[in-house]
């Protein structure tokens, strides 16, 4: 069973910065990419950034420049640090990961519940 869990969300004031944290566990043979999204209320869900098992990153066009994406050395955690946040940054982040299970190569496609993060004075 292989679980999501984020942390790290929270109020911040214009200007700011936040990091969040994706952790990944369970029987995993391989985590391929690891990439959060995030989804406004009365909008579509988007890319804000996501890593890839030998560290290439992918960034949204929005927060190209005040995000930055990060893997742990073990490979089973995430980080996304939000700086010079805006409120149009404000919506729930959900962390997504993919990979194999086993030496088969049966794969996984998890989301997690998601972490709200508000920009606001």
């Amino acid at each position: 069973q292989v679980q999501v869990v984020e942390s790290g969300g929270g109020l911040v004031q214009p200007g700011g910065s936040l990091r969040v944290s994706c952790e990944v566990s369970g029987t995993i043979f391989k985590i391929n990419t690891m990439g959060w999204y995030r989804q406004a209320p009365g909008k579509q869900r988007e890319l804000a950034a996501l890593i890839t098992s030998t560290g290439l990153t992918r960034y949204g066009d929005s927060v190209k420049g005040r995000f930055t994406i990060s893997r742990d050395k073990a490979g089973n955690t995430v980080y996304l640090q939000m700086n010079d946040l805006k409120s149009e940054d404000t919506a729930v982040y959900v962390c997504n990961v993919d990979g194999y299970l086993d030496t088969d190569y049966n794969s996984f496609d998890r989301w997690g519940q998601g972490t709200q993060v508000t920009v606001s004075a």
